[in-house]
């Protein structure tokens, strides 16, 4: 509305002016086209009584003119349609010539360049002024100048006419008062009607909004009010539409999310119990297996080994079903972070790897409460990760802390992370090996980040394609489950951030 009214008021100024300037030009024209022929004819007049008076009474020729300027300062001011000036005879003596006008004129309303003129020769000539009146304001006005000769005595004489521009003037002030005050009304007018229509558009645009926003917020039942067939009442329907299939959409995955995590958990427990039980039959097999002929024994450690594998399948998810469900416990107490980072530098799987483990600021303790068994299974996910994927001679195992945090970071300098694998290595069974030629399940880092999100916590990773990758684990000091979605800035180093 505010550009609207601006750019009216512009034109709006831009057209007065230019119409003031026309009706300025047209009317200062007319009046200096009238006012040069009214003083011509007045030239010519004077001349021909001084041509008569030659004839008649040749010593009377100065006061005829002298009469004709009388004649003019007889007439009331407030009648006057001009003003005369006499000067003459011109070239009498070696003074000034001596003057004589209708009125008592301020100095300077007769034009140097215009009177020149005149002195200099025959002609009529004229100029823009200014009609100064002792005790009265200044008025524009045109000049009109031209000489006289007397054919008796041969003495010339300068006749000027003043016609003020006073009336012109006058409506030009009417005519430039008429425009503002039209222009003003105008831009008024033009306000008010943006100022409605801009309502008429943003009131439904500003409910689209909030509409919107309680969308975002999650709250889709809510419903815009469709009134009438404008473009409007389009836009209200297709955002009621859009709601309405976003709702169903939601509807229909949370149903089969929470189908999955039925399923999930039902046929972990229900494999549960035929599992202990088969378990329990292998690890029989197992410990006899020197009784086995050769062939027998290794099927019986294949099968020792595939029934671990798949016991771990279930556990986890069963802890998934757990983290699901909300029915995940924590079992606080005081975990040295420091003392964890020593002992996951040793950790024998990194030994069979033939790769060197570091640990790096784990020199003075680093406490948080915690859950150690589950903060174990975290550090114990990334340095088998790190073993297995990373194809590094060196795992760096990291600890920093401050006043309301600690944070472990697991750090290797092989493959590394490119694009979206550091966002989607926590997703649930997914792998950056599709062929899945190197074992696991895909579930270790997705349940490493419920743990540490469970605790108030994150778990972070960051890598560079041919680099190195890092995980950073970030714990609060105290567990506080009134603080647990304001989650801690990591406060260990970054190299591949």
């Amino acid at each position: 509305m505010t550009s609207t009214v601006l750019l009216v008021a512009l034109v709006v100024g831009l057209v007065g002016w230019a119409l003031l300037q026309q009706v300025a030009d047209g009317l200062t024209e007319s009046r200096s086209d009238t006012a040069v022929a009214e003083a011509r004819t007045g030239f010519e007049k004077a001349q021909a009584e001084l041509d008569a008076a030659v004839e008649t009474q040749p010593q009377a020729q100065a006061p005829t003119l002298t009469q004709l300027v009388d004649s003019v300062t007889d007439t009331d001011s407030e009648n006057r349609a001009y003003e005369l000036v006499l000067e003459g005879p011109l070239g009498s003596g070696s003074g000034a010539p001596p003057i004589r006008s209708s009125a008592e004129l301020a100095p300077g309303s007769l034009p140097t360049d215009l009177r020149a003129e005149v002195l200099d020769g025959p002609g009529v000539f004229w100029r823009y002024s200014e009609l100064s009146l002792v005790g009265a304001d200044a008025s524009p006005a045109v000049v009109v100048g031209s000489q006289l000769r007397s054919p008796g005595t041969g003495d010339t004489y300068a006749l000027f006419y003043l016609f003020s521009l006073s009336e012109q003037q006058q409506t030009l002030s009417l005519v430039r008062n008429a425009l503002l005050l039209g222009g003003l009304a105008m831009v008024l007018m033009v306000g008010g009607v943006a100022f409605i229509v801009s309502r008429q558009v943003l009131t439904p645009v500003r409910l689209a909004r909030r509409i919107a926003e309680r969308y975002a917020a999650g709250s889709l039942e809510q419903r815009m009010h469709v009134s009438g067939e404008d473009d409007i009442a389009r836009l209200s329907t297709s955002f009621n539409q859009m709601a309405a299939s976003l709702q169903s959409q939601i509807r229909r995955l949370e149903d089969l999310s929470r189908l999955q995590q039925r399923f999930v958990s039902d046929v972990s427990h229900e494999l549960r119990t035929p599992l202990t039980t088969v378990q329990m039959a292998s690890e029989v097999l197992f410990d006899a297996r020197r009784r086995f002929d050769p062939q027998t024994a290794r099927s019986t450690e294949l099968l020792k080994r595939e029934l671990d594998r798949f016991e771990e399948l279930l556990s986890n998810l069963l802890d998934l079903s757990r983290f699901d469900a909300g029915a995940a416990q924590l079992e606080l107490a005081d975990v040295d972070l420091a003392r964890v980072a020593r002992a996951a530098a040793e950790d024998p799987i990194l030994a069979r790897g033939g790769i060197v483990g570091r640990a790096v600021g784990a020199d003075r303790p680093a406490v948080v409460q915690a859950d150690i068994r589950r903060i174990d299974r975290i550090v114990r996910n990334l340095v088998a990760n790190a073993a297995k994927y990373s194809g590094s001679d060196v795992v760096e195992i990291e600890v920093a802390q401050d006043a309301f945090a600690v944070s472990l970071a697991v750090r290797d300098f092989g493959v590394g992370l490119q694009g979206d694998e550091n966002l989607r290595v926590f997703d649930r069974f997914w792998r950056a090996d599709p062929a899945r030629t190197q074992g696991g399940t895909g579930l270790g880092l997705a349940i490493s980040r419920e743990d540490a999100v469970l605790h108030g916590g994150t778990l972070q990773a960051w890598g560079r394609a041919g680099e190195g990758s890092e995980f950073v684990l970030t714990l609060p000091r105290v567990v506080d489950p009134a603080r647990r979605s304001v989650a801690p800035l990591p406060v260990v180093r970054r190299v591949f951030a």
